[in-house]
């Protein structure tokens, strides 16, 4: 880090790959291989050490430095993943009107989900087909549509709850 802060990009360069194998071994250790955001911790991490390089005093130890900044920014990651999953319905939520067959498999029943597309308004149901049939990405529609991306997410949310009442499915507590 101290040739890092005296401006030699390599050595900076391989700073930052020994910190990226170390913030994604701190992650793991705390909650497990399989996290789905593992990344998105080790990005913030790198980004936080980047705008703070300048205050690491090379007098003290760099590694208590270094994860101080880690579990900050594991921590805000943790706690944003948390209200996500606790307040909002991802796209990859897609309501489904299933029948258990003798077998244990499950089947779900096409025909009542497209008498269900077609009772959306024009918008919502040209959105939620072009997602989830037309496996279209949000940035694709809203170009397409002239809708901000937000909007485009906003207007599917809306269709998967109006689908789900119209299928019977379950809301939980929304």
């Amino acid at each position: 880090m101290l040739r890092a802060q005296q401006g030699e990009e390599e050595a900076y360069a391989d700073l930052l790959v020994l910190l990226t194998a170390a913030t994604r071994s701190y992650v793991r250790s705390r909650l497990g291989r399989l996290v789905p955001w593992i990344d998105d911790a080790v990005q913030e991490t790198l980004v936080a050490l980047h705008h703070a390089r300048h205050t690491f005093d090379g007098r003290r130890p760099f590694a208590p430095w270094f994860y101080a900044i880690a579990r900050n920014r594991f921590v805000d990651v943790l706690r944003r993943e948390q209200r996500v999953r606790q307040r909002e319905i991802t796209g990859a939520v897609w309501p489904e009107l299933a029948s258990t067959t003798g077998d244990g498999t499950s089947r779900v029943d096409m025909d009542a989900v497209q008498q269900a597309l077609v009772s959306l308004p024009p918008r919502q149901r040209e959105i939620v087909e072009a997602i989830k049939l037309r496996d279209e990405s949000v940035r694709d529609i809203a170009a397409r549509l002239d809708m901000t991306m937000t909007s485009v997410k906003v207007t599917a949310h809306r269709g998967y709850r109006t689908l789900r009442r119209l299928l019977g499915v379950d809301l939980r507590e929304e």
